[in-house]
């Protein structure tokens, strides 16, 4: 199929009256029209390429709306969290994946980077991700996690079973076993310094080298403090001694650092992936973006636990994060912004995330005479819509999702409710 944007945001910038060809869900080529061929679909708005959320636990989305009684910390949360968790079974973890996956294609996602670490031993779990994903139009990179502690120099606990192979080794062995697809690419994960032991470290690390590898880093100052005792070393630090930190990582959350770890990560070229709403809803404070940006920290952005799924919504809550840090505006730009949104090379599609031939035709129609972003002007169209404001989604070249409703899956809300209800029931 082929399509004609209104206005499309190119390498170059935003360009009007677009047509972009592609053959077998790839660009082939991009250029600037006049006269509408026959046999195009029309995209109005401003067209962007397809959107990565680069850190996604699915089953958290059973979580919104249920975790604000009773104050609480982002600790407490994860005791209801890892309660939930043990109720999933692979067939729940499928319905419910793939109805929070149809939630992300409508929201103009065509990638997510699923951290997983409910494993049970096996990669049931896993393949139930990789159906979910294609029954919803989008890819996968499954970074599949490896959890052996419940916390420094802790054992896992009866709730945390299920996330541990028993050692680095084991969980190495299984991830080998997974088999990568059209739909679905296997990277690596560190849990974090708190769930990976210190001589397990290097083992993951280097298990998988040509894959992706991503790691919770320095989330809560609570980390930060017990890896200290533990091993006088700051979370970033014993990353970096392990041989963790490259291009190839991507450091989530990246919350309270030193401006040693910041340097570090710059230096090494590890990414850092913000996720900004989860960060507010589960207070765990607001990182150094800019900073780790200027020290030349690719950044890409992800929901997370899902407290909301709008990539829009995490592009400005990233350039507000630093507003209320700094007291100061403009932070990032909105060509900053729109590739930090659309950074697929964090899940090892370094291909993806650009409207140009040789890319996968992805292409996000984001709707510019709505009540939230009429008068807006095109170029900043990102500091004013929501996801209510994408009116087409193509991944691959194929429609998934058009005027709010999924091609495929019909009623996402629907199939949402009856998911999580199935859960709590």
């Amino acid at each position: 199929m082929n399509f004609w944007c209104e206005r499309a945001w190119l390498p170059g910038g935003l360009a009007e009256r677009v047509l972009v060809r592609a053959e077998h869900g790839v660009i082939t080529t991009v250029s600037t029209v006049d006269t509408i061929p026959l046999g195009v679909r029309r995209l109005h708005g401003v067209v962007v390429p397809g959107f990565a959320n680069a850190h996604s636990h699915a089953f958290h989305r059973a979580l919104r709306g249920r975790t604000h009684d009773g104050g609480g910390t982002f600790w407490t949360w994860r005791e209801g969290m890892y309660a939930l968790a043990g109720k999933l079974s692979p067939q729940s973890y499928y319905r419910l994946a793939r109805a929070v996956y149809g939630e992300m294609a409508l929201a103009g996602v065509s990638a997510v980077g699923e951290f997983h670490y409910l494993h049970d031993r096996s990669n049931e779990f896993g393949y139930a991700l990789r159906d979910a994903a294609a029954d919803a139009g989008i890819r996968l990179t499954l970074l599949d996690t490896c959890y052996l502690a419940g916390g420094i120099g802790q054992p896992v606990n009866e709730l945390q079973r299920r996330f541990s192979d028993g050692t680095a080794e084991a969980w190495a062995s299984r991830v080998a076993e997974l088999e990568p697809d059209d739909v679905m690419n296997v990277g690596a994960a560190i849990h974090s310094v708190r769930a990976v032991p210190r001589a397990e470290l290097a083992v993951v690390a280097q298990a998988f080298p040509d894959a992706p590898l991503h790691v919770h880093l320095s989330e809560q100052p609570a980390e930060n403090e017990a890896c200290l005792a533990a091993y006088g070393l700051t979370p970033t630090g014993l990353l970096h001694e392990a041989g963790a930190l490259s291009p190839r990582t991507t450091a989530v959350h990246a919350t309270h650092l030193t401006p040693e770890d910041i340097a570090t990560l710059g230096g090494t070229g590890t990414g850092a992936c913000f996720c900004p709403t989860t960060e507010a809803d589960l207070a765990d404070g607001i990182g150094p973006a800019r900073e780790l940006a200027d020290a030349g920290c690719p950044l890409s952005l992800g929901s997370d636990q899902h407290a909301v799924i709008d990539p829009l919504l995490e592009t400005r809550a990233l350039e507000h994060g630093e507003r209320l840090r700094t007291g100061q505006r403009g932070r990032f730009a909105p060509a900053e912004l729109l590739a930090a949104a659309t950074r697929h090379s964090a899940l090892g599609r370094p291909e993806a995330g650009r409207i140009e031939p040789g890319a996968p035709c992805d292409l996000v129609a984001i709707s510019s005479s709505t009540p939230r972003t009429a008068g807006s002007s095109p170029r900043q169209v990102l500091l004013s819509a929501t996801a209510a404001d994408v009116d087409t989604v193509v991944v691959a070249g194929r429609v998934v999702a058009s005027g709010g409703v999924h091609e495929t899956l019909g009623d996402v809300g629907r199939l949402l409710a009856d998911a999580i209800e199935e859960l709590w029931a």
